[in-house]
């Protein structure tokens, strides 16, 4: 005959108080990036078109640019 048992934690206060913690610290991150990334946006919006030129980067594709290593638009 076998036994076993699962181990079943109860989550206290203090492992809710982390989990949320945990989940505001990756909304800050992520907005950071977002914040971070309008920027750079803004920023290549506001070159010339020789300057953007320079660069290798078409105005249609600033936004596609910006955000090369998340989407493949």
């Amino acid at each position: 005959m076998a036994y076993f048992s699962e181990d079943r934690r109860s989550f206290g206060i203090l492992d809710t108080m982390t989990a949320a913690w945990d989940a505001v610290m990756r909304a800050r991150e992520a907005s950071l990036n977002s914040e971070a990334r309008i920027a750079q946006i803004q920023a290549l919006e506001a070159k010339t078109d020789a300057e953007l030129a320079q660069m290798g980067i078409r105005r249609d594709d600033i936004v596609r640019h910006v955000f090369r290593d998340l989407y493949y638009l």
